[in-house]
């Protein structure tokens, strides 16, 4: 932290916190973790198994035999989470690992967004190997993409996103001494319109006889007028999650819910976090039927938390605004993702596609972008 409490600095680098391995989370490692977070403990065994199904991290529950003062309110279980796969890959994410580890280590203690506790992070100069402790969110379960999610739930989820973005609306110098946090301006927006551009004919092919021609024509209206999105978005930001989704999130009930994976953390337009979740986790018929309750109820949380001069009509525009977040993460997922092509992916993708497309000619968000 700076000197003035907010957020900066280099990330943490211990090189006694960094394993790659889960075995090599020995009962003394687990013990000097602990020991950092003011625990008087003594982790006397420890048993871990894989979670999850990441291909760019892969997660594992580790399960603790404990002993000492502290025993008793010690966490028994925890998760950890380390990178995955070749070198090669490592390297194309690395600017992932270093939001991640960011996110946990100089925002979330600034915002009351619902998170998983941070026992420990650290992460390499290089940022091809990190280690990050977290609190186990069990029983808690991940909204999966295909099957939508409850009205409830998607009331709690964007409640808990407003928590994000409130404590960061408009701050001049949220990215100031944090030179690994993505800043994604108009410049940033235009060179991912490009690709967008370039990628979208190839989504198209890829998925031809399973994506309908209306959708297959928005998603190329959308690629054609994606270089305008930049500017129509430009005066407005806040920390945004960045990825925002069903998948991302783990739900106890309708009644709370836990926001997880921050490699997408950027300085951004908040409407893009709202919109691409409410697209792409709400069937059309149930977005329709409910997305002006949930707007309202984002709005009503943003305003609690301090948040001055944004009247909902204006948060209603930035949600339509925001809906290019949706084509665009789903075509480049799709397209440049770092891990084997499946079925269930194939699924997941068509889901988002079919659901933002349906949202843009709704709510006429290339009709605003022409403006």
């Amino acid at each position: 932290m700076s000197g003035d409490g907010r957020p900066g600095g280099a990330l943490p680098d211990d090189a006694d916190l960094i394993i790659d391995d889960p075995a090599e989370a020995s009962p003394r490692w687990v013990t000097t973790v602990l020991r950092r977070a003011d625990l008087d403990i003594e982790v006397t065994a420890v048993r871990s198994e894989p979670i999850g199904t990441g291909q760019l991290s892969a997660n594992y529950r580790i399960h603790l035999d404990l002993d000492g003062a502290d025993a008793a309110r010690a966490p028994a279980t925890l998760v950890l989470k380390l990178p995955a796969g070749s070198d090669q890959a490592r390297a194309q994410i690395a600017a992932g690992y270093r939001s991640e580890i960011g996110f946990y280590t100089r925002f979330a203690a600034s915002t009351t967004i619902n998170v998983p506790r941070c026992w420990g992070a650290a992460i390499s100069a290089d940022a091809r190997a990190f280690t990050l402790v977290l609190a186990d969110a069990h029983p808690a379960r991940a909204g999966r993409q295909v099957d939508g999610c409850a009205p409830a739930q998607a009331d709690t989820a964007v409640r808990n996103l407003a928590a994000l973005h409130a404590p960061f609306w408009g701050l001049a110098d949220l990215g100031d001494g944090v030179d690994w946090l993505r800043r994604t301006d108009e410049v940033g927006l235009g060179f991912m319109a490009e690709v967008l551009a370039a990628s979208t004919a190839p989504f198209v092919e890829r998925y031809a006889g399973r994506l309908p021609a209306e959708d297959a024509d928005t998603l190329r209206r959308v690629a054609e007028v994606s270089d305008r999105w930049g500017r129509h978005v430009s005066g407005r930001h806040s920390l945004i999650h960045g990825d925002y989704r069903l998948d991302n999130l783990l739900f106890e009930g309708s009644s709370a819910v836990i926001a997880v994976d921050w490699q997408s953390l950027e300085i951004g337009f908040p409407g893009r976090d709202l919109a691409y979740f409410l697209s792409t986790a709400l069937a059309p018929a149930r977005r329709r039927a409910h997305e002006r309750d949930l707007i309202r109820a984002y709005h009503q949380r943003l305003t609690e938390l301090g948040v001055t001069g944004y009247p909902l009509e204006d948060c209603f525009h930035d949600y339509r605004l925001g809906m290019l977040q949706g084509p665009l993460l789903t075509v480049l997922g799709a397209l440049y993702a770092t891990h084997e092509r499946t079925e269930s992916a194939d699924r997941m993708f068509l889901s988002m596609a079919a659901n933002s497309c349906a949202a843009i000619r709704e709510l006429g968000t290339l009709e605003l972008l022409a403006a």
